[in-house]
């Protein structure tokens, strides 16, 4: 199962660090800010509990 680079992530998806510092590793998004110089970040949970701040165009979305 592959992620799918999308630019409609939203709360709640599962997705995986494709690209970055965090690359390889996945959890679900549950906090979404657009920067004032436009970027968007997410918050992602890891499984585990663990949280990290990334680019969303840094993800892709999982399908389960």
């Amino acid at each position: 199962m592959n992620p799918t680079p999308s630019s409609n992530i939203k709360d709640g998806d599962f997705c995986e660090v494709i690209v970055g510092r965090h690359k390889g590793k996945s959890g679900t998004v549950t906090d979404m800010n657009t920067s004032k110089s436009g970027h968007v970040t997410i918050t992602v949970v890891q499984e585990n509990g663990d949280r990290f701040k990334t680019l969303a165009k840094s993800v892709g979305v999982k399908k389960s």
